[in-house]
């Protein structure tokens, strides 16, 4: 559907997954089962190398899954939906921006859906509109290779505001705060709850301090789901 996804319910069911998809690669993800409900934010946790990202990796097609996996967002497999049409209708910012040589419209905008109205309004949204207003051309103001003449916050700013403006139902961050000033991050965490309580959000992080406030909490250990449940209910667990 042109509108799909509406209501943002994540279901995965029996995922494993290698790398470069050769038999004689270990799984990196492990029958992996769990549901994410509409508009719920989920925390995901665990030691480095643990398969936070990979998950990450599998909703997004990147790498083809094993045989039986099956993920379905508002009840539509994944797997049956065209790349182009998965990729754009999920949200995704990571803790390294990505941003392209281009102007700061075609940043937030690459593909000239909204009009400068909508965009100022976002750049507004995430407080970026004053330091905008004052860029050699504004919108049309050259970002540099990387975005490398913005700071890391501004650049993760730019990040939110292409996801706002997208209105995305399915938002992923993965470490999208790690490298960022105080400031930067309590102005995100403001936005997340402000401008994406309608949104399906899966936050992938090391601190737990960053994902303590999710809704529940999913616990990976070497490409398995530990444990996934509310942050108080895991926090009462003494084995846990």
């Amino acid at each position: 559907p042109e509108d799909w996804p509406t209501h943002g319910v994540v279901e995965i069911t029996n995922l494993s997954m290698r790398y470069s998809n050769k038999k004689n690669n270990p799984l990196v993800l492990k029958n992996v089962n769990f549901s994410v409900n509409s508009c719920e934010k989920i925390g995901i946790a665990g030691r480095t190398g643990c398969g936070k990202s990979s998950l990450m990796v599998a909703l997004f097609q990147i790498e083809k899954c094993d045989p039986g996996t099956c993920i379905k967002i508002d009840g539509i497999d994944i797997l049956t939906v065209p790349l182009s049409i998965l990729r754009s209708r999920i949200g995704i910012i990571m803790q390294e921006s990505l941003l392209f040589s281009e102007t700061l419209r075609f940043n937030i905008d690459p593909f000239r859906n909204y009009s400068d109205a909508q965009i100022w309004e976002v750049l507004e949204v995430v407080s970026l509109k004053s330091a905008v207003t004052n860029m050699p051309g504004m919108l049309d103001a050259q970002i540099a290779e990387g975005g490398s003449n913005l700071s890391h916050g501004q650049r993760q700013l730019i990040c939110f505001a292409r996801a706002i403006l997208r209105k995305c139902k399915v938002l992923i961050l993965d470490e999208a705060t790690a490298s960022i000033d105080n400031e930067n991050d309590e102005r995100i965490q403001a936005l997340l709850k402000e401008r994406f309580k309608d949104s399906t959000i899966l936050t992938i992080a090391h601190r737990l301090n960053t994902i303590i406030d999710c809704d529940r909490i999913l616990i990976m250990s070497d490409g398995s789901v530990e444990e996934y449940d509310a942050p108080q209910a895991l926090l009462a667990n003494p084995s846990g």
